[in-house]
């Protein structure tokens, strides 16, 4: 197989790895719109900036062609940019006249461009607004990319509507220590893939601010019910949420030390700004982009998520860390039930 990761980050680099390891001896090609940096991959053999140490495989080049030119001849499109990059690099694809199937990686609801109204929109409703013809998908789950450029244990989630992409998604990346799962069900994923970012950033708060366990399982349990509650109001499978895009992928990212989302909480929480703490970071921390989004969707839909709702006055700068434990724990008293 040949295939393109479009994106040369710390997760689509980790991917690309994985796939140019599969014993069916795949093609891999990791494509980065900045000539410079393919310049330096090509010479240190590894992604230094994301992945430092990591080995290229021999079956993985890295290319700075024209992005059309790139996907000529590929048989899987994998898009491995932030979630703000997706239009413009599915608009690419379809310009690109693609006719394989294409998968995204990234998380999070698209933001309302300023000015605009509306709610923002998952990765595969962007899909079908700029490219219905593409047949796509999105891979998802539990995974920190240094940990897959390891080659240690992870399972991931191939979700789409098509089963072509879901069997290109297999076919790509399942072997040895990557294992997928095939689903249906991509507004639950989805759904899941936003919502734990934001759910990430209130745990890494909760640790920072030394609440204790019993404060960190309460947070993750009802944060899980308001991932749940968004998503069947969107049209997901409520058991998609006790899968690994789901309960799996909100564990991992709310209590995982590799975490940029916890992470963003735990800065939050020792006295930093938001802007001091993405730029420490030097990485792309999902939560942050797409908070907000996620909680005007949830509004739109007639859905309460009081946590999500107040991780977005946190990142805002309208209450502190403190006033933000407080407001949850000063809800009324109501029935357990999701």
């Amino acid at each position: 197989m040949n295939l393109i990761v479009i994106g040369a980050g710390a997760w689509g680099t980790a991917l690309a790895i994985g796939a140019a390891r599969h014993t069916a001896g795949h093609h891999v090609t990791l494509w980065a719109r900045n000539a410079q940096q393919v310049q330096e991959m090509q010479a240190a053999g590894s992604n230094a900036r994301y992945l430092p140490g990591m080995a290229f495989p021999a079956a993985l080049q890295v290319s700075a062609a024209p992005l059309a030119q790139a996907v000529q001849g590929m048989d899987l499109v994998i898009v491995a940019t932030p979630m703000s990059a997706l239009r413009s690099t599915l608009q690419a694809l379809a310009d690109a006249r693609v006719t394989v199937p294409v998968a995204w990686l990234c998380k999070g609801f698209e933001a309302v461009p300023a000015g605009q109204t509306g709610v923002g929109l998952m990765p595969h409703e962007v899909c079908t607004q700029v490219a219905p013809q593409l047949a796509s998908g999105a891979l998802s789950g539990p995974s920190f990319a240094q940990e897959v450029a390891n080659g240690q244990p992870t399972l991931l989630v191939a979700a789409s509507r098509h089963p072509l992409v879901r069997q290109a998604l297999l076919q790509a990346f399942h072997t040895g220590p990557l294992r997928l799962y095939a689903n249906e069900d991509i507004v639950g994923v989805e759904v899941g893939g936003a919502v734990k970012n934001v759910m990430a950033i209130a745990a890494g708060l909760c640790d920072g601010m030394h609440l204790g366990l019993n404060a960190r399982a309460a947070l993750l349990t009802r944060g899980l019910a308001e991932m749940t509650r968004l998503g069947v109001a969107l049209g997901a499978k409520a058991d998609t949420f006790m899968g690994l895009s789901g309960l799996g992928d909100l564990m991992l990212t709310a209590t995982g030390d590799l975490s940029r989302n916890r992470k963003v909480g735990l800065l939050l929480a020792q006295g930093m700004t938001l802007a001091q703490a993405v730029d420490s970071l030097g990485h792309v921390a999902e939560g942050v982009y797409s908070a907000r989004t996620v909680v005007q969707r949830a509004q739109a839909a007639g859905v309460e998520m009081p946590i999500a709702a107040t991780v977005v006055e946190l990142l805002d700068g309208r209450i502190s860390p403190q006033d933000a434990v407080q407001r949850l724990m000063a809800r009324d008293p109501k029935s357990e039930g999701v």
